[in-house]
């Protein structure tokens, strides 16, 4: 056997310094051939200068540190990194989306838990791009994104959004996280790809416009103002249903779905499961959880009982398992 070489350790290409309160990198050795840099809860507030030499990084993580506006300008001048893939911002003092228009093989882009009030600035992103958060910021409107043809997952929680829109042209997205924003009304132009999406804690009173989303797997429809259920019946491949704490009295445009494992309807306004056997006949023997309590129907002593007869696979109802 030959002699190992620095590119055979992997020592040398990964160098992990996460919560290592670090306020710089002064004391810090790069290996040339680094690969993988994680710089996950530290104190940094700049960015050391070394970090733009080393040729062969494709993984950078910033997570959890002090990053601000003026430290990111550093970025655009990182010619030496420009085969970057995934660059992580995550939790800083970021207030506008940093110039990362070097990296034109960038594939997940991290600006989640910042202070970013617009997303001004991805039309220079790489239209490569496959991964896309920005969660947690004052973000008040979906634009420059819709070059992005090879996205797949895109997650905009926890801002201060109010019209779905620039979404046609993502035609590879396959998870839309959009929980926790001011959204009234679904546009998802038929998303052909999509697999799960998440509109929690928004301000829907309508299910309408998931009609054309056939491939869609788990819609979580939680914390809204819904009180029709409807619009699902041509949605064939759902597993995941969750319509709780909303305004729903009756259980219905489901009765033809085969595949669904899970539903939660807890929290709702449903008085009666006498239809229930009908409601959801086609999942009976795929249906494993269902929440049904906080409901008018699930005042009665006998509900569990009833559930566990109609459903023969059933493992869980509310909180109590079954082996």
């Amino acid at each position: 056997m030959g002699d190992r070489t620095e590119e055979d350790d992997p020592a040398s290409t990964v160098l992990d310094l996460t919560s290592c309160q670090l306020h710089d990198l002064d004391s810090v050795e790069f290996p040339p051939g680094l690969v993988e840099l994680d710089l996950t809860a530290n104190r940094l507030s700049t960015l050391d200068h070394r970090i733009a030499t080393l040729s062969n990084l494709r993984k950078l993580s910033l997570r959890q540190n002090l990053i601000d506006d003026a430290a990111a300008e550093a970025v655009p001048g990182w010619t030496s990194v420009a085969a970057l893939e995934e660059l992580v911002f995550r939790d800083n003092k970021l207030t506008k989306i940093p110039d990362a228009s070097i990296f034109k093989k960038l594939l997940v882009f991290d600006v989640s838990f910042n202070e970013i009030s617009s997303l001004h600035g991805l039309s220079k992103v790489t239209s490569t791009l496959k991964e896309l958060y920005v969660s947690k910021n004052e973000v008040t409107k979906m634009e420059e994104i819709d070059h992005f043809s090879e996205l797949q997952i895109l997650e905009l929680g926890s801002n201060r959004l109010r019209v779905m829109e620039n979404l046609k042209n993502l035609t590879n997205l396959q998870e839309l996280w959009l929980g926790r924003n001011r959204i009234k009304a679904v546009n998802l132009w038929g998303l052909k790809c999509i697999k799960k999406i998440s509109l929690q804690s928004n301000r829907l009173t309508s299910m309408v416009g998931f009609e054309e989303c056939t491939t869609l797997e788990e819609l979580y429809l939680s914390h809204n103002g819904i009180s029709k259920m409807e619009g699902l019946a041509t949605l064939v491949n759902l597993r995941v249903l969750d319509v709780s704490s909303n305004k729903i009295q009756h259980v219905e445009d489901i009765q033809q779905l085969t595949r669904l494992e899970d539903l939660w309807l807890n929290d709702n306004q449903i008085e009666t499961l006498d239809t229930i056997a009908k409601d959801v006949a086609g999942s009976r023997e795929t249906l494993a959880t269902i929440y049904i309590g906080n409901n008018p129907c699930a005042k009665s002593t006998t509900y569990i009982a009833l559930l566990k007869e109609i459903f023969p696979n059933i493992q869980q109802i509310d909180s109590e398992t079954f082996a």
